[in-house]
C-alpha cells in the first residue's frame, strides 16, 4: 500500500448523474488536511482517467474492468422511461418493457443499462450521447430508458418519466485502481461504508498514545507510623506496671493506728 503524500489531494471522478455531495461534505469534515478535487468524466472516459493516474477514485456505474480496477457496488437505480408529457405513458404510475412494445425506443452509445434484448422498435441511428437522446425524445421521435437520476440531470418541462418495472437497473460503484489502494482510498471507502471516525477498520491503526505509569509507593506509604520514643499510643498504655492509665487520682494516705 502507498502512502497518503503521494498526493496533496483526493481527486475524486465521478459519472453523470451521480451526486457525491453527501460523502465530500463528511470527507471535508474529517480529512481538513487534505482538499478533495471534484472530476465529472463520461463512462466511457472515467476508466482511463483513473488508470492513468488522473483520478484516485471515481463513483461509476457497473460494470468496470475488474482485471484493472476494485470496486464496491453503493446502491442500485430505478429505470425509468422519458416521454413526452402528452405521451400515454405519463397516465399510469409505471410501466412494464413489453408496454414500449409500440413506441420507437432510443438506445444511445453511452446507455448504462444492460440491455438483453431492447423493448420497442429500435430507431434508425443510435444517439452518440444520452443528452442526444433526451433532445430526440423532445422532438418525438421516441422514448428513453435511463437509470432515474440521469433523467432528472436531463430534466425539461416538457418531458416526464414513469419506472419501467422489468428494465435492467443500473448500479453505481466506486472504483479504484487495484493497485493504488492508498490511505486516501482507504479513508474514502470508509465514509461510503458509513464508518465512524474512530473505526480503524480498512486503515492502519494508529498508535495509541503511552498511558502514564502508577507511581510506585515509598516505603512508608501505606504503613501504620511507629509512635514517637516515651509518647503514649493511646487506649491500654499503661503507667509504671500498676495497671491504672495515667492521669488517674490517688488515694489518700491511710492513718497511723
Amino acid at each position: 500500500m502507498t502512502g497518503s503524500e503521494d498526493s496533496p489531494a483526493f481527486r475524486l471522478a465521478y459519472v453523470p448523474g451521480v451526486i457525491p455531495a453527501k460523502w465530500v461534505r463528511i470527507w471535508n469534515e474529517r480529512r481538513t488536511d487534505v482538499p478533495l478535487t471534484l472530476l465529472q468524466v463520461s463512462t466511457a472516459e472515467v476508466g482511463g482517467l483513473m488508470l492513468a493516474g488522473d483520478a484516485d477514485a471515481a463513483l461509476v456505474r457497473l460494470p468496470v474492468d475488474r482485471t484493472v480496477l476494485s470496486a464496491i457496488p453503493l446502491y442500485t437505480e430505478t429505470s425509468v422511461v422519458v416521454v413526452p408529457k402528452d405521451h400515454v405513458v405519463s397516465a399510469v404510475e409505471e410501466v412494464s418493457a413489453e408496454d414500449l412494445a409500440d413506441d420507437i425506443v432510443l438506445h444511445p452509445l453511452d446507455d448504462a443499462l444492460d440491455w438483453e434484448t431492447l423493448p420497442g422498435r429500435p430507431a434508425l441511428e443510435r444517439p452518440a450521447t444520452t443528452e442526444d437522446a433526451i433532445e430526440l425524445v423532445a422532438a418525438g421521435i421516441g422514448v428513453l430508458v435511463v437509470p432515474q437520476s440521469l433523467a432528472r440531470l436531463h430534466h425539461r418541462k416538457d418531458l416526464t418519466y414513469r419506472p419501467v418495472t422489468d428494465a435492467p437497473e443500473s448500479q453505481v460503484a466506486l472504483s479504484w485502481p487495484e493497485d493504488r489502494t492508498t490511505d486516501l482510498v482507504e479513508d474514502f471507502i470508509g465514509i461510503v461504508r458509513g464508518r465512524t471516525v474512530n473505526s480503524s477498520r480498512g486503515r492502519r491503526e494508529e498508535p495509541k498514545a503511552e498511558q502514564p505509569k502508577p507511581k510506585k509507593r515509598s516505603g512508608t506509604e501505606g504503613t501504620a507510623r511507629k509512635p514517637a520514643a516515651g509518647r503514649s499510643t493511646g487506649r491500654g498504655a499503661r503507667s509504671g506496671g500498676s495497671g491504672k492509665t495515667g492521669g488517674t487520682r490517688q488515694g489518700k494516705p491511710r492513718r497511723k493506728s
